[in-house]
């Protein structure tokens, strides 16, 4: 009888089959991006408006959400509150009533189009003589 050392190497047991995740392809133009965001330049007009209000001391807080359906910019004027103002993306009305909107706290939309620069223009405080 020949026992084997523990000096011997084993035979190894075959190794079980790694799952293989593929890379996922270019997305099919039908099918609906996995999130509804906005890009640099809406992002950077929201900015400048935000920024203009915080250095005037109205806002404090913000707050980014994006869901499936839209994207929402949220302005605090203190970060324990309900939001203000709501700035919505919404891509499925962008051929009926406009993309974006901006909504007061009650829930009252106070103004839609497809242009944020306009729409964001209900935010703005009037020009005042000095």
């Amino acid at each position: 009888m020949s026992e084997r050392s523990s000096a011997e190497p084993r035979q190894s047991e075959p190794a079980a089959a790694a799952s293989v995740v593929p890379f996922p392809g270019p997305r099919s133009a039908s099918a609906p991006p996995p999130q509804v965001a906005f890009d640099r330049n809406e992002l950077r007009t929201i900015f400048n408006l935000y920024g203009r209000m915080v250095a005037e001391g109205e806002w404090r807080d913000y707050a980014l959400d994006f869901r499936r359906d839209k994207a929402v910019f949220s302005i605090y004027r203190r970060s324990s509150e309900v939001p203000l103002y709501r700035i919505e993306k919404d891509p499925k009305l962008a051929r009926r009533q406009g993309a974006y909107a901006v909504v007061a706290a009650t829930g009252l939309v106070m103004k839609r189009g497809s242009d944020l620069a306009r729409v964001l223009g209900v935010l703005e405080k009037p020009l005042r003589a000095v």
